[in-house]
């Protein structure tokens, strides 16, 4: 049923292919007959065993990022600067500059697709976003620099849509899932080390995507914009890509944790205080500096108390994007993994 999506055995080349989201899009890929490149830091000898090319180099060297375009059809962009602290000048280079050396690249070469992964915080504006859909502005003032570039990398990316470059933009939302490195194991760590607290009443909303069914809707994205000699209605449009289960965050973190035999989260913050809290730990960050990431931030601190879940009509329309993997498959299924990890 994966190769519903497929576009033939054209030639790929997949930015950030040994991440998370990234190398799971690379299975699928060789799984459909693909021919894969992969430009990533960290090489994959497992990949490459199934013919998997890899190119090592970062998205700040701009030379290697271009020449990689060469004799690929579809570049899927799913590589990213992610954090919620650091300079801005450091997301700048990876998450624009890089974007940029992509565009140029595929413009050289001739490539005929792109697949930009993006983020729903590049609509970010501090206030609840409940059932928000893309017509939303783009964000220009958030405290943290990763929406910031990756809002500037998608608004170019979406300009660049032509007749001989099709480009797209989706915007997965927490994306997790068995292997997940980041999402699940930092909530399990601070909570076990007792530093999470329940942001604001506990009751705000948010939508998270399984890691396959974020994978389906970057493959379905790309036959949508291959079909057809006219532009298709999805070619420069951004799209949310959720699980379409808007869930209390608060309640699914303690329902995961009582699965695992772990106590559940019942203090709470309010979110005045949290944010400013995150806003010192910023001075003290930024001012000394320090290194890693502060305990809280003031995005961080609004991610956590208020609502963040999306409308996915237009994912729906465009793209034959239907959810595959339920919230509660997928849980059952993370915690299984979970506790064979524990045992």
């Amino acid at each position: 049923m994966y190769s519903v999506c497929a576009v033939g055995t054209s030639s790929v080349l997949v930015t950030g292919g040994t991440g998370f989201l990234g190398r799971r899009l690379v299975a699928r890929l060789l799984d459909d007959g693909r021919r894969v490149t992969i430009l990533g830091r960290t090489p994959a000898p497992d990949l490459e065993e199934r013919g998997v090319r890899f190119l090592r180099a970062s998205l700040d060297d701009a030379t290697a990022v271009a020449a990689a375009c060469a004799g690929i059809e579809t570049v899927f962009h799913t590589a990213a600067k992610v954090g919620v602290w650091g300079r801005y000048g450091d997301f700048f280079r990876t998450n624009v500059l890089g974007t940029r050396a992509l565009l140029a690249g595929c413009r050289a070469h001739g490539v005929a697709r792109f697949i930009h992964t993006s983020t729903p915080s590049v609509v970010y504006n501090g206030q609840h976003l409940a059932n928000a859909d893309e017509s939303l502005p783009l964000t220009a003032a958030c405290p943290s620099p990763y929406p910031l570039t990756k809002a500037i990398a998608e608004r170019e990316v979406l300009a660049a849509n032509s007749a001989t470059l099709r480009t797209i933009a989706l915007r997965p939302h927490l994306i997790w899932g068995v292997g997940d490195p980041h999402l699940v194991p930092r909530v399990l760590a601070r909570a076990r080390a007792g530093r999470l607290r329940i942001i604001g009443d506990g009751k705000n909303r948010v939508d998270m995507v399984h890691v396959e069914n974020a994978v389906d809707a970057h493959l379905c994205a790309e036959r949508v914009i291959s079909s057809g000699s006219q532009l298709p209605a999805a070619c420069g449009r951004p799209y949310f890509i959720t699980n379409g289960e808007p869930l209390f965050l608060w309640d699914w973190i303690n329902d995961l944790l009582r699965a695992l035999g772990e106590p559940p989260i019942t203090k709470h913050v309010s979110l005045a205080t949290a944010a400013a809290f995150g806003a010192a730990c910023e001075l003290v960050w930024r001012a000394l500096p320090l290194r890693g990431e502060p305990p809280m931030t003031r995005f961080i601190a609004a991610e956590l108390a208020k609502d963040h879940w999306f409308n996915l009509t237009a994912a729906r329309r465009d793209l034959g994007y239907v959810p595959r993997i339920t919230m509660a498959a997928g849980t059952a299924e993370l915690v299984a993994a979970l506790r064979r990890v524990a045992r």
